[in-house]
């Protein structure tokens, strides 16, 4: 599906190569957003809006609350709470009181959660009502020493109160302090001091702090906002970091202040953070907040909404084209889907754009340790979107493929470790000198681990994780071939290919199905999809069983938790 070099379009035309990134905290996104965007909502939960202008207030409100306890340079605020309306005033406030934001999956198992706790040293955690006795039992050997309170009360009215007992802090108490832009985050340093302290998704194993500058989430926020809306910084007449958007409408159809969207990728992934947050205030986009995934829910939202955008993970795509009636949804003003957090399938992509024609289709790559993007298909009308690649690296990023057991670049087309290098890699690991030494050579390009191959063009394909690679009688078997074959027949829903123990083969390709609510999902049987799948391939690459399973487990950020199956294939679980 590419095309020849001479008519590829890759650049965003009139854009520079590199931008120039001012030096401003996190906080800057925020207050340029407020003067800029004003009165138009921000953010849209259960039909109740939170405007730019408000969502200023409550989160200067909210760092007031917390310089005022003793928060500030240097302490971490862990947020452990689904995406809600209040999210965003809670994440500005800690970053406006000079703190660090450590995001917290709301799904962690107790042991999980204080593990995390305990090592970026939290010394607040703002967590949800709901799993309040869960949360209590894991907080006595934590060096939390306040716990503020939120619940579903305040996505309706910020002075409604929480379920809380004595000695919780109720968020409103937060939410209606003082107002006033104190400017309490003036002494930071950019290029030193932590806005985030992000975990790994731990999808294969235990989660790493990855250490976040303030430097690094404006540079990657403004790297992906530029890159999705033909723009270049700007500074306000205040010097505050802001758009300025030099492709026309032939080229963007959907301007500066006017994308609407319903955003469910979660604010505690790298992702939801800097592009369905940071990225959206900045570019002054309506979000309307889904805490959880209803799939009908979705289209009916997004009919009524009128979005001009859709994006996710390639599990939420899966969902909504199997929604009874898509079909016939008024989704004519969708202009662009953008995908994420996992290699999108060539076929999905195929069923997207004869449903969204109008829309343009591209996926985007990044890890938690770039801050979140280093790559994307051009998002320009005119460039070439390459189904099957993750596009070319976005301003200021380089992008290498080398052997995967080190060594010099590879040739154009041949596989290997991807690596990055530019000004959104993090600073390192926190506290784990040797993870980040082995991670960031001595130039500067950190090892991702993922498996990916770039064309002559510069377009990036990711072919997989190198932990997810089985070794088939001693050959490499990349799971994601099969995938890619698995989403191509009809009536498959989902797929994931993992590695059963052999003694002889060391590991055999065994497929997990979904089949689809549908004829051609009843028709599929173990015996006709290893025989669609297998005449594809050659032999030492052939699925040697599948198990047909009701969901394939999925991260809340959207990643498969292929560790799972692989857990039932090593102790021999049903499915």
């Amino acid at each position: 599906m590419s095309v020849p070099a001479a008519t590829t379009t890759s650049w965003p035309p009139g854009l520079p190569r590199s931008l120039e990134y001012p030096a401003v905290p996190v906080g800057s996104v925020l207050r340029a957003a407020v003067r800029r965007w004003g009165d138009r909502p921000a953010f849209v939960e259960d039909d109740v809006p939170l405007t730019f202008s408000e969502l200023g207030r409550r989160a200067h409100a909210v760092a007031n609350w917390l310089a005022d306890h003793g928060i500030g340079h240097g302490d971490v605020v862990a947020v452990h709470a689904p995406n809600c309306r209040q999210y965003p005033a809670v994440y500005y406030g800690v970053l406006l009181a000079g703190a660090t934001f450590s995001p917290t999956n709301p799904l962690l198992p107790a042991a999980d959660l204080a593990a995390q706790l305990t090592d970026c040293g939290a010394r607040v955690l703002v967590t949800w009502d709901q799993v309040l006795p869960f949360v209590r039992g894991a907080l006595a050997e934590t060096p939390v020493e306040t716990l503020v309170v939120t619940g579903p009360a305040h996505t309706a009215d910020f002075a409604a109160r929480a379920t809380t007992e004595p000695g919780d802090v109720d968020l409103a108490d937060l939410l209606a302090a003082d107002p006033t832009d104190r400017h309490l985050d003036a002494g930071v340093d950019p290029a030193a001091d932590l806005a985030h302290l992000a975990y790994t998704g731990g999808t294969t194993g235990v989660s790493k702090g990855v250490e976040l500058t303030h430097r690094n989430v404006v540079t990657n926020v403004l790297q992906s906002a530029c890159w999705v809306s033909g723009s270049v910084p700007e500074l306000d007449e205040d010097g505050d970091v802001t758009l300025r958007q030099l492709l026309g409408p032939d080229e963007h159809p959907t301007r500066l202040g006017e994308a609407r969207m319903i955003n469910l990728t979660p604010w505690f992934h790298a992702m939801g953070v800097i592009g369905y947050l940071n990225g959206l205030v900045m570019a002054g986009t309506t979000a309307v907040v889904h805490m959880r995934f209803d799939p009908v829910r979705y289209v009916a939202d997004a009919v009524r909404h009128r979005v001009t955008s859709i994006g996710g993970a390639p599990p939420v795509f899966v969902a909504l084209l199997q929604v009874p009636g898509i079909e016939e949804a008024d989704l004519s003003e969708v202009r662009g889907v953008s995908s994420g957090a996992a290699p999108l399938p060539v076929p999905l992509i195929e069923r997207l754009h004869a449903l969204l024609p109008d829309a343009l289709i591209g996926e985007g790559y990044g890890l938690t340790e770039v801050t979140m993007q280093a790559t994307g298909n051009p998002a320009f009308r005119s460039g070439t979107r390459k189904a099957g690649t993750v596009g070319v690296p976005v301003f200021d990023t380089e992008i290498t493929i080398r052997p995967l057991g080190g060594g010099d670049p590879l040739p154009t087309g041949e596989r290997g470790e991807v690596c990055i290098r530019g000004p959104q890699v993090m600073r390192g690991y926190w506290r784990r000198p040797q993870a980040t030494a082995e991670a960031i050579d001595a130039d500067g390009w950190f090892h991702t681990g993922d498996v990916g191959v770039l064309d002559a063009d510069g377009y990036l394909a990711i072919v997989d994780r190198t932990k997810d690679m089985l070794l088939y009688k001693g050959y490499n078997v990349f799971p994601r071939e099969l995938e890619e074959h698995l989403f191509a027949l009809p009536g498959v829903g989902g797929a994931a290919v993992v590695g059963r123990p052999d003694e002889e083969a060391g590991e055999l390709p065994v497929a997990y199905v979904v089949r689809r609510d549908d004829d051609a999902g009843a028709a599929l049987t173990r015996e006709s999809v290893m025989a669609a799948v297998n005449e594809r391939v050659t032999p030492y690459k052939r699925l040697r069983d599948v198990v047909f399973i009701d969901a394939i487990p999925v991260s809340a950020a959207g990643k498969v938790l292929k560790r799972e199956l692989a857990a039932r294939e090593r102790t021999g679980s049903p499915a």
